[in-house]
């Protein structure tokens, strides 16, 4: 069986998570972000993405 190489995105907070739900601010943390403009990386599954797409306004993909 081949080795498949998973494709890695990097997530950046860009907006405090002050003042959002709670449900935001529980999506942030699962990330593993903790402060703004701190980047993380993960593999790109749809678990990742449906959380990505879940709070647009507060992080970013930086490529």
């Amino acid at each position: 069986m081949a080795k498949k190489t998973e494709e890695k995105i990097k997530i950046k907070l860009v907006k405090s998570t002050i003042g959002a739900p709670e449900k935001h601010e529980k999506i942030v943390k699962a990330l593993g972000l903790t402060k703004t403009n701190r980047v993380v990386e993960h593999s790109k599954t749809a678990t990742i993405m449906g959380m990505v797409n879940k709070i647009p306004h507060l992080v970013e993909i930086v490529e």
